[in-house]
């Protein structure tokens, strides 16, 4: 668990939209904050695995437990 600047809850929303909403909580951060993520789309891990190597910022961590992921990005 990391300390985070910023919490996104994207439960119940389906792909490409946990990602969109995190783009644009994102516009709101500075460079080394970071944005939590919470997400129960099956396939959030892979997708913002996929968005940060597009992107530039790091995946610092993503957990599933019980059908709920944690994701930690950090701004770069």
């Amino acid at each position: 668990m990391y300390n985070f600047d910023s919490e996104l809850d994207a439960s119940g929303l389906n792909c490409p939209l946990p990602v969109v909403r995190a783009k644009n909580a994102m516009s709101a951060l500075t460079a080394g904050q970071i944005l939590k993520i919470i997400s129960t789309d099956p396939g959030s891990a892979r997708n913002f695995e996929a968005f940060c190597a597009q992107t530039g910022n790091e995946l610092l961590s993503s957990t599933e437990t019980n059908g709920q992921h944690s994701i930690f990005i950090k701004i770069n």
